[in-house]
């Protein structure tokens, strides 16, 4: 965390003076005035400064980063992390010779990871973003193997004219059965459970 003490005839050309050296903009910054000075007698005799302190805050994604570096430093395994930022969702692409070791069994280790980082980055940041942390286009390569259980449970569903239970998944993955299956009227798909144990119920009309 950066931050200057700066002075100035008023309180906002100290403000202004601080922004400068610190090369943001007033909304990157949170700004404590230690006093607002004194014009003094004809604007020259007595008079103080403004004096102000202004800090600038840490972008919410660069702490993610860090966060994210932080868990795989204690895999002990040599990865290197791209984000990419588009509106309200922060997506961070994780490769490396022992990426297998990150994504885990069924990407329980990858699901883990992004379940730690949604929930950090709801602390670091004052508006919702969704946190999607894949691996080598592992989730592009999991939602395919989803589209296809989805297909196979739902006719299983069907032919025994019973519920068909998925084992417990994230909410994004169980969006993906969903969507599959949306198009299907001789079913209905309903999520339950509580978190982080929430899974997907196929359920023939």
């Amino acid at each position: 965390m950066r931050q200057v003490t700066a002075t100035g005839q008023t309180v906002e050309d100290a403000i202004q003076s601080a922004l400068r050296q610190l090369n943001i903009t007033e909304d990157q910054a949170t700004v404590e005035v230690i006093d607002e000075g004194k014009k003094g007698l004809l604007g020259l005799f007595g008079s103080k400064p403004a004096i102000v302190k202004v800090i600038k805050q840490e972008d919410p994604v660069e702490k993610l980063e860090k966060y994210i570096t932080n868990i795989i430093a204690e895999f002990d395994i040599n990865i290197e992390i791209e984000t990419r930022v588009d509106q309200n969702q922060v997506t961070i692409d994780l490769s490396g010779e022992k990426i297998a070791v990150l994504i885990g069994k069924r990407g329980q280790t990858l699901n883990a990871i992004q379940y730690l980082a949604q929930l950090a980055m709801q602390q670091y940041a004052d508006k919702y973003y969704a946190v999607i942390v894949d691996a080598e286009g592992y989730r592009e390569r999991r939602r395919e193997t989803l589209i296809s259980l989805a297909e196979k449970k739902a006719d299983r569903a069907i032919k025994i004219g019973k519920p068909v239970k998925i084992d417990p998944m994230p909410s994004y993955e169980r969006k993906v059965i969903h969507t599959a299956l949306q198009h299907r009227d001789d079913l209905t798909t309903d999520s339950q459970g509580n978190e982080p144990n929430r899974y997907v119920v196929i359920l023939p009309k």
